[in-house]
């Protein structure tokens, strides 16, 4: 990957957000969720398609802090609008582990 400058690493705005609800996503080419999440007062609930199936069940989700990335424009996934990107790395076997904080912080904090 070529390096980046400081400046454009603040470009990319990460924010903390608690997933508020989370659906199946039968529509989606690959298995996904779909995700609400809670960015606090200021940027509110954004969606998120995630294909975060193989590590997660759909109903230990809601209440879950995760990291995303706020400022891409919204992306259609099938008949899904995507609006965040939720930020995660792959396991041993490539499956996608979402970023979290280490402890409980206000949605909507930014990452620095």
């Amino acid at each position: 990957m070529p390096e980046i400058s400081f400046e454009q690493f603040l470009a990319v705005d990460i924010r903390a957000g608690r997933i508020a609800r989370a659906e199946p996503f039968p529509e989606a080419r690959k298995p996904a969720f779909k995700l609400w999440v809670d960015l606090g007062p200021d940027l509110g609930v954004r969606k998120s398609s995630a294909q975060i199936t193989a590590n997660y069940a759909l109903d230990d989700l809601p209440g879950r802090m995760v990291m995303a990335v706020v400022n891409f424009p919204p992306r259609q996934i099938g008949p899904f609008m995507s609006e965040i990107l939720v930020l995660g790395v792959p396991d041993a076997a490539g499956e996608v582990v979402l970023m979290t904080p280490e402890r409980d912080v206000p949605p909507g904090g930014r990452l620095y």
